[in-house]
């Protein structure tokens, strides 16, 4: 006759089969991992990491699979204003199309980087070609913010006066955008470990809620971490007036060191919202190669905001999304 600890674990045995019982463990990418971005269509993940030089997309039907996953090169460059340092590319479905917004420059010259965009096709696998130069002052880390009344907007990194801020400008095109704003700045002391940084900006929506993530401090810290920016509801989007900013988050923990540059993505059953990010092992902090891609759930608080928990150890065995 069974215990009954071993039927109750029977019965979660079966449930978790039941409801999908989909591991996966950290990291989802082990080198060239920094400034992740995943979207999930179509049966697929894809992933999109820094990886310098050209853009990659990683594709696989689990999270866990993306480790092993599809590669494929979609983008290299040889015009010289834009061949080199390409960093946080993202996937955006606009229109009935996906496109690829990433940030490149000069070789060896950081000063010189710009937001620019490719254009794709109906799937974020098929092939690219390139559509604009956003800006042509100094701008990287380029997302998209979407509004039912007010339209959408390009979020990126820019400078304002010396410090490294958050701009918005509404964006007329997928390729043009109008008249930038300051959003943010980094005033704040987790804001400023060694050097005032705002950068790394991702939109989330839940519950009715709009908000916007971004990493703060400097890459080069185990400090870098998570800011938020929450929408009050009815206020211009692009005025830093309408949101109120909250952190950090998503701090160093379990020998993960300095996370962020986060991007959202949903679970394939639409009920869940997961963050992935990079993190490093030296403790010190790294802007480098050494950073690894990793994933996680976004829990909710009871005031509607985002609960993005603690850092697992490398290597922890995790529940994976819903519907997997």
């Amino acid at each position: 006759m069974r215990s009954l600890n071993s039927i109750l674990c029977w019965v979660l045995g079966v449930y978790a089969a039941f409801v999908g019982a989909a591991t996966y463990s950290n990291p989802l990418k082990s080198t060239s991992g920094s400034d992740p971005h995943i979207v999930y269509t179509g049966g697929y993940y894809y992933l999109m990491t820094t990886t310098w030089t050209d853009l990659q997309i990683t594709r696989a039907t689990t999270l866990n699979g993306l480790k092993t996953g599809e590669t494929k090169v979609v983008w290299t460059d040889s015009t010289s204003t834009r061949c080199c340092n390409v960093w946080a590319p993202e996937l955006h479905y606009l229109g009935g199309i996906w496109y690829i917004y990433y940030s490149a420059g000069h070789s060896g010259d950081v000063a010189a980087q710009h937001p620019h965009v490719l254009k794709g096709g109906t799937s974020p696998w098929d092939s690219y070609t390139y559509l604009a130069q956003l800006t042509t002052d100094w701008g990287i880390d380029g997302t998209i913010l979407r509004f039912t009344s007010w339209g959408n907007f390009f979020v990126y990194s820019c400078f304002s006066g010396s410090l490294q801020s958050l701009c918005i400008a509404p964006l007329t095109s997928p390729g043009s955008i109008g008249a930038s704003k300051v959003l943010s700045t980094p005033t704040n002391s987790w804001e400023t470990a060694g050097s005032p940084v705002n950068e790394g900006p991702a939109a989330m929506y839940h519950g009715g809620k709009t908000f916007l993530s971004y990493s703060a401090s400097y890459c080069g810290t185990a400090s870098y971490a998570l800011g938020l920016l929450t929408w009050n509801g009815s206020g211009d989007p692009s005025l830093s007036s309408s949101w109120t900013k909250t952190g950090p988050f998503l701090t160093s923990a379990n020998r993960n060191y300095g996370p962020g540059h986060n991007g959202f993505f949903q679970s394939p059953d639409g009920t869940q919202i997961w963050n992935v990010y990079h993190a490093t092992a030296n403790s010190g902090g790294t802007c480098g190669r050494a950073r690894y891609t990793m994933a996680q759930i976004v829990n909710w608080n009871s005031d509607g905001s985002p609960n993005f928990g603690t850092l697992a150890a490398l290597g922890t065995v995790l529940q994976g999304p819903s519907g997997e």
